[in-house]
């Protein structure tokens, strides 16, 4: 596969990830703000969201790091249909400008399902629809992302091209739930003490399991007992849940070694080694030594370890030298 057939096959998935993201913390800040809750109680949500400022140079490719740092941003209430416009609008643009990049290496249906989410956005900016009907909006975009990872998984043959999908796209779900729970942790506690705990911030802890579509998981798991532990512990560690950094990382890894035996290359090389890292210190980590030492620092760790693995994969795969090429 050419490097810039495999790129867009990379950033078409994990800019997809990102519009889905942005409008699940929409949907549940909107939820908070339906329900009374003050706008605190989505103060956290907002703070990993604004980690996903689009960057002002125009690039819609490399460079563009959801886990990048916890911005210090928190736009106001009145300003979160701007920003979430901005983010979910050029994040869509530059997945479907990647696909159109790919056009011939892609399924029919899966072009016509990301035509369909770009006009979307674009007829909703355009006409305001975002001021009458906000919550139709973004649980649009929600089900117009799965629709296209259902098709995908349907209609696309399960080779390289797919895998470097499955890279993309769970490399930013990884981080993008590190972003959420390090927002969450650095929200100081009400009574100036450490994590506050679920009792003092019951909304926020329950807004931060929906934003992750991780709430009723989370209770058939642990029944209705909320504790931050044990959901730092869910979303970070569970195995078996799809939107937990271990799994999302296990499938990373389990993508990388199958385009490494593709391509005859042996599955230990740069982007399979850091990765089998990740996998391995979230296999054998316990949720009770992360909290006792720092969990921020646990969360940081992760970003940079997932910011190795994408920086290896370009350079193994997209970004590699003549000579590099030669060798192997």
């Amino acid at each position: 596969m050419l490097s810039r057939v495999a790129d867009s096959f990379y950033w078409m998935s994990r800019y997809l990830e990102r519009a889905e993201h942005s409008a699940r913390v929409v949907e549940v800040y909107l939820g908070l703000t339906l329900d009374g809750d003050s706008d605190e109680a989505g103060q956290a949500l907002l703070v990993s969201l604004g980690a996903l400022a689009p960057r002002t140079d125009g690039a819609v490719r490399a460079g563009v790091s959801a886990g990048a740092a916890v911005a210090d941003f928190v736009p106001p209430a009145e300003r979160i249909d701007a920003r979430f416009l901005e983010v979910v609008v050029r994040s869509i643009t530059a997945s479907r400008e990647n696909a159109r990049n790919i056009r011939e290496k892609i399924s029919g249906e899966m072009w016509e399902q990301l035509n369909r989410m770009y006009l979307l956005v674009r007829e909703a900016e355009r006409e305001k629809v975002w001021s009458e009907e906000p919550g139709a909006l973004v649980r649009a975009v929600i089900e117009g992302a799965h629709l296209f990872h259902g098709i995908t998984d349907s209609t696309l043959s399960h080779d390289e091209g797919w895998h470097y999908i499955q890279i993309g796209r769970f490399i930013e779900r990884a981080t993008t739930t590190a972003a959420l729970l390090e927002a969450r942790f650095s929200t100081p506690s009400p009574k100036g003490h450490g994590v506050s705990s679920v009792t003092e911030d019951y909304a926020e802890w329950v807004a931060l399991l929906r934003a992750c579509s991780a709430f009723e998981a989370y209770v058939r798991h642990y029944t209705a007992d909320l504790r931050p532990e044990r959901i730092a512990e869910f979303l970070l560690l569970n195995a078996e849940f799809p939107r937990s950094v271990r799994f999302v990382v296990d499938r990373v890894e389990d993508s990388l070694r199958a385009i490494a035996r593709s391509l005859g290359r042996p599955s230990n090389g740069r982007p399979e080694r850091f990765a089998g890292k990740l996998r391995a210190a979230l296999n054998y980590s316990q949720i009770d030594e992360i909290m006792a030492d720092n969990p921020l620092r646990y969360l940081e760790s992760i970003r940079k370890q997932c910011d190795q693995v994408h920086t290896a994969l370009y350079q193994t795969y997209i970004t590699y030298s003549i000579e590099a090429a030669i060798a192997n």
